[in-house]
Formats: structure tokens, sequence, C-alpha cells
């Protein structure tokens, strides 16, 4: 839970450090306020002064450091490796000087392979002979070989079984993959065992997909199409994957609901528990990841005489995970969390630790301005999350815990996993209350690219990838999952983002970063490949920095509600281009989009008012500064229905949630949208329809009550 000390506690106040605090705090009854300081004319100097002093703290050398020293050992989660890495990481943040530093403990379910029973996949001839046999283990890299503890690949959370069937091609593996199959190429899957390459959707979807077509079992690997970039030679002369590494991962189908057996509750000694076979989002079925000369070698595996064994042999069992907490604090009722996992599934080179280690010399920088006296305005939160890969759980346990204060104080949310998935350019995912303040502050900072030396990371950022709707300002993308910012933004409805290094999504064409999940994300790739400068690790660590900084500092919370109302258009538009290509059944049965059009009116005028009274707002009212950033805190939580999506209770944002067909993705208005796929093959179109006029008025409601929220207090 939250440690004493951000809970609000008079006694907070009495602490020889607190006293160090640049400004003096009154309590009244809604609440604590800073009290202007009067002989301070200069306030924003000295705000702009501490964020550059932030910024200059922050080192290469540093980061390098850090994730050289993290990524020595595999350090998945639930192992002692991982336990001794979160030790460290709390020793080191004591020494920079967080003496609150503490370790939050879960008992959640995690997944393993049987090194008794290993699994393995086969080939049977009509004769009954094997023909074919999976290898058991990537080869290690160079310089790790003699590393023990290295978990062969495997897809946690696999049903245990041994099914015999031959084999069906289903290519990603997704929705529209299926349909193709069984509707236009009168293919069943039913009691077969399916393969599908890995990318374009989470891996649980495909498992899911499988599973809905009636598979007995599902084979996963890395194609060379989608795994290796033209051109670039394998892993250790190049970045591509080796044709022997296959990608380690989870294929739970949480839909937010953390820990598998204490879904919305804490996994603490004290929470009731479901049996493992009643777990939420487990899969049924085997589940198993090749690498592609397996896949090249086993083509046979397609032949019909033959029959394809899948024999998986994946322990569940509950363990401990430790969540690292620590906090810098003036304002013990408003919170900044910034946070990012550290388990890995082996060494985690570039996924997480180059998230890990750039928020290492973040907690150093604001440590070290701690140690000089500073606070900021508002409390920070660090985190270093446990159990990431296994669905998000070390994270989702501590939102759960907590989720009754976070909804209350929290502002906002910062992600730190990976720092770059590419080198080419900025990626960020975001609320648009954040969009000014992202474009604002890589206005600030220099650009890391080549060729663009004494230019800004904006202006890299826009020339390579603009926005498809409007190509004057950079392209940023809606928050979908996959990461831990899942449970404070789409079931606590906290504003939040993520920033990161990615690749040239329109020239580069291979599926995240080839090595992915695999044993060949090591220290060396990041340091030979992605960034030898470690500038660009370096300019994600200051622009991590600044939003925290930010958010934590600024006397007015620096959220714009107007970016808010411009989405809400764009997306309420796109919404209704979808359901238009159904315009005689929109007609039919009486379905009408104008609650929401008007509704995203109402909001965008109600923005539009409330920064036109910000921007008059008398800076020395602290009462009055107060509300307006209560209500610049609580507008991402006015779009939270408590009773969640259909058949997604956890997932409870209105206006954006994870793609029902791929986790990865963030749809927009995801109640009218689900209602409105594949509507036409509804066997009941007057109930499919009625079900889209129901998520219509959801959604009008919401908005409208969101706009609601942004009036003058009376």
């Amino acid at each position: 839970m939250l440690p004493n000390r951000i809970l609000g506690k008079i006694d907070l106040w009495t602490d020889p450090v607190s006293l160090l605090c640049s400004e003096k705090l009154f309590k009244c009854v809604s609440g604590w306020f800073t009290k202007p300081i009067e002989k301070s004319p200069n306030s924003s100097d000295v705000h702009e002064n501490m964020r550059k002093k932030l910024v200059a703290e922050m080192k290469v050398e540093n980061i390098k450091q850090f994730l050289r020293s993290f990524t020595k050992l595999p350090h998945l989660a639930g192992t002692e490796q991982n336990l001794l890495l979160a030790k460290q990481i709390q020793g080191q943040w004591k020494e920079f000087g967080l003496d609150s530093a503490e370790l939050v403990h879960y008992d959640v379910l995690l997944s393993y392979p049987n090194e008794k029973q290993p699994n393995y996949i086969s080939v049977i001839d009509d004769q009954g002979n094997e023909i074919f046999n999976t290898s058991l283990f990537e080869p290690p890299p160079h310089g790790y070989e003699n590393v023990t503890d290295i978990l062969p690949p495997y897809n946690a959370f696999s049903a245990q079984g041994v099914p015999e069937a031959d084999l069906v091609y289903v290519n990603y593996g997704r929705t529209e993959d299926f349909f193709k199959l069984e509707r236009e190429m009168g293919i069943n899957c039913t009691g077969r065992i399916v393969i599908a390459r890995y990318g374009k959707i989470f891996r649980g979807n495909k498992v899911k997909n499988a599973i809905l077509a009636g598979a007995r079992g599902i084979i996963l690997y890395s194609d060379p199409a989608d795994y290796c970039a033209p051109g670039v030679d394998a892993y250790p002369d190049g970045w591509n994957l080796p044709g022997g590494g296959a990608q380690r991962g989870n294929v739970l189908n949480l839909n937010g609901a953390g820990d598998p057996l204490t879904p919305g509750y804490p996994a603490k000694e004290y929470t009731f528990r479901y049996e493992v076979d009643e777990g939420v989002g487990i899969p049924k079925i085997p589940v198993h990841p090749i690498g592609y000369h397996d896949a090249e070698s086993g083509t046979i595996l397609l032949t019909p005489t033959f029959e394809t064994f899948l024999c998986i042999n994946v322990i569940l069992s509950i363990f401990a995970i430790l969540n690292r907490i620590d906090i810098v604090c003036l304002l013990p009722d408003r919170y900044i969390i910034l946070g990012g996992h550290r388990d890995a599934w082996v060494f985690g080179g570039i996924d997480p630790t180059t998230g890990a280690a750039v928020l290492q010399e973040i907690v150093r920088s604001f440590g070290k301005m701690k140690m000089e006296g500073w606070r900021p305005k508002r409390t920070i939160i660090f985190a270093s999350w446990d159990a990431e890969e296994f669905g998000l759980l070390g994270s989702t346990e501590w939102a759960e815990e907590n989720a009754r204060v976070l909804q209350e104080r929290a502002v906002a949310y910062i992600n730190s996993d990976s720092s770059i998935e590419g080198n080419y350019t900025l990626r960020v995912d975001c609320t648009p209350l954040l969009y000014k303040l992202v474009y604002n502050l890589t206005k600030e900072i220099l650009s890391p690219d080549e060729g663009y030396e004494n230019k800004s990371l904006y202006e890299s950022w826009l020339e390579k990838d603009p926005a498809s709707e409007n190509n004057s300002c950079p392209r940023i993308n809606k928050l979908g999952s996959g990461s831990d910012f899942e449970a404070y933004f789409q079931r606590l409805g906290i504003a939040s983002g993520r920033v990161r290094y990615t690749k040239n999504r329109k020239a580069d064409k291979f599926s995240n970063y080839p090595v992915y999940h695999t044993v060949y994300e090591t220290f060396e790739l990041v340091e030979k490949f992605y960034d030898p400068t470690f500038k660009k690790h370096l300019t994600i660590a200051q622009l991590r920095g600044k939003l925290v900084y930010e958010l934590a500092d600024s006397q007015v919370i620096p959220f714009d509600c107007r970016d808010y109302g411009e989405a809400l258009k764009e997306y309420s538009n796109r919404i209704y281009k979808l359901a238009k290509k159904h315009e005689e059944q929109l007609k039919l049965y009486k379905v009408s989009f104008d609650p929401i059009f008007s509704a995203v009116v109402n909001f965008s005028k109600a923005a539009d008012e409330f920064h036109r009274r910000l921007a008059q707002v008398d800076k020395k009212d602290p009462v009055t500064v107060r509300i307006m950033n209560d209500q610049l805190m609580f507008i991402e939580r006015a779009f939270i229905d408590p009773l969640g999506l259909p058949g997604r209770k956890f997932y409870r944002h209105v206006i954006f949630a994870p793609s029902s067909h791929n986790k990865y993705a963030g749809e927009s208005f995801p109640g009218i949208y689900d209602a409105l796929f594949d509507i036409e093959s509804k066997a009941d179109q007057r109930e499919a329809w009625e079900e889209v006029k129901r998520q219509i008025s959801i959604a009008a409601f919401t908005v409208q009550a969101a706009a609601g929220t942004l009036k003058e207090v009376a």
C-alpha cells in the first residue's frame, strides 16, 4: 500500500526534512494548499532554473552503466535474481537520497516451464515415426555461454496438454484471418492444431481467436518477413533475429483484471483466490513458440498425412513479486507517478531495461535535488514494477490495493518501459490532456538524430512522423495496453502517457524489433546497434523527467482540455463513418449519432470557457487555484464508466480502451466500435443495433457529464 508518509497525515509535516520545503502549507476544510510566497516575485524563474538543473544532472554514462549492471544476468519475475535486482535498486535509491524506499509484496500466479518434462513439438508420419522435433533451447549469445538460469522459450500460462492433430496455417491469427479461413476458404479449425506467425497483434489475442475457432492447440513462430530487416545480419553480427531465436511472452486475456486468481483485488494474504482452473484469462489450450529455423524445417507440418504432436508441461503456481516504491513530496494529497517494470524474460537488454536504466537516472537526478533541499509542489511517486511480463501484475496489484486513494489524489501517471524499440524518431502515446505539454517540452530538447544537429526534438519528430489528420504537428498515438499504465488510465481514469524512440513506421515493415523477448536482448545489442552514444536514452530521460517535473511543480496543472475536445470531434466523426457503412440499417433501426455530436460540441465549448477563466485566475488565491486544478485533475476521471465495457468490466474508460482484437492498439469510443464490429453477421439484427444505440447513449452521457465538470464552481 501507499507509505503512511503520503497519506496526508499531519505528522508528516513535523518531520524536520519536510521543513526544507520551499513553500509553507496550510490546511483548510477542502484539503492541502500551497501558500503563495509574497517575497518571491520570480518564482517562475526558480521553477525554470530547477527544471534546467534537473535535466543538466542527467548523464549518458550513468544510463549506460545502469543498463550494463541490470542486464548481466537473467531476472525473470518470481526468481531469486529478480529479487536481488529489486534489493539492488532499493539500495541505490536510498543512496540517491530517497530514504523512504520500500518493497511492496504480492502473491500472484506465475508460470514457468517444467524443467523435468520439457515442452516440445514433433511431427509423426502415418507409420507413427517421429520425423521432426523442435529444438529445446536458444543458442546463447556470445559472452553469455556460461550464464545459468536461462529458461527455454515458452508461452507463460499455456495450458498443459498433449494434443495430436493435423495442422492449419492461420497467418497472423487475427480475427480477419480466421474469418477468411472459415467464410471464404471453407477451412474449419475445429479439432486441429493451428500455427500462426507472431506480429500485428498481441499474442494473447491470437490464442483467444484459436480457441474461439475450436483449435486444440496453437504454435507461434517468428517469420523472417516480420522479424528480419532486409540487408541486416542476424545477431551478433547484426540486429536481426537468429533462426534459433523464439519469442517468449504471456498468452493471457486478462482484460485489465490483474492477477488471474484475484481479479479486481490485490493479491495479498487476506484475499480470496479462485482455483487455477477458474482463473481469469488463462487459455484452455496448449501454446508454444518456435523460431523460424524450426518453422522452415517443419514445413512438412502442413502435409495432411502427417500429424503434429504438441506436448506442453507449463507449471502454474503462486509466487511472490516485489514492487519498489519511493516518494518525494510536498503536497501529501496530489500524486505524480513515474513507474516502469524491471522484470525481463531473460536479460532484457531493450525490454524493459532501457527504460529501467532511464528511470534510475531520473530518480538519481531528482534525489540529488531533494538532498539539496528542493521539494516539488506535488508528491512524486517512483515505482519499479515487478511481473509486468506476466500480465502487468505488479503495477495492477498496487493500483488495486490503492485504488480509492489514487482515484482521489493521483494527477498523472508517466510510464517508463523500454526507452527504445528503434532509433528513428520519437513515439508518444498519451491522453489528449498532455498533447500541448509534450509538444512544448520537445521543442526545448535538442534532437539526438543525425542530420538534425542544433534542431529540436520536436522538429525532427515532426519531419519524420507528422500526424495524418494534421501534418502541422507530430503524430501522437492513442493509449492501448501492453504496459504498466493500463490500470491507471483504463481502469482508474488517471491521465497517462509514455514516450520512447521507435522505428520508421512507414519504411520498416518488420514487427516490433527483431530480437524481442529472446535471449539475444543484451547490453551489447543496444550498445552496438541501437544507440551507441546513448544520446537517445538521454533524450528520453530528459523528456520523461521534464514531464514529471512540470506535472509535479507547476502551480497550475499543465493539462489542456481543449485538445480533448478536438480529439473527441475526430473520434466521433471516425466512429460515425464506420457506422455509415451500414446506412440502410441506421435508418431502419433509427440509430442516430446526434447525441454524441451534441455532447462533443458542448464539451468543446466548456473546455474553451474553462481555459478562458484559467487564464484570468488570480494565482495568489490558493483556494481558486486549487479548485481549477481539481477540475483539471478530475477531467480524465469523468470519462470513466463504473460498469465498464461489455464483457470487459475492468476497462472503464468510455473514450479509450485496448482494441478487443489487439490488446496493444488503442481504440476510441470502444463500446460503440465493439458493438459495430462484424455486425452484419449477427443473427438478431434488431438486438445488435439496439446495443449500438445503447453504447451511443453511454458515450453521449459520459461526454456531456465530463463537460459539466468543467463548468465554473458557484
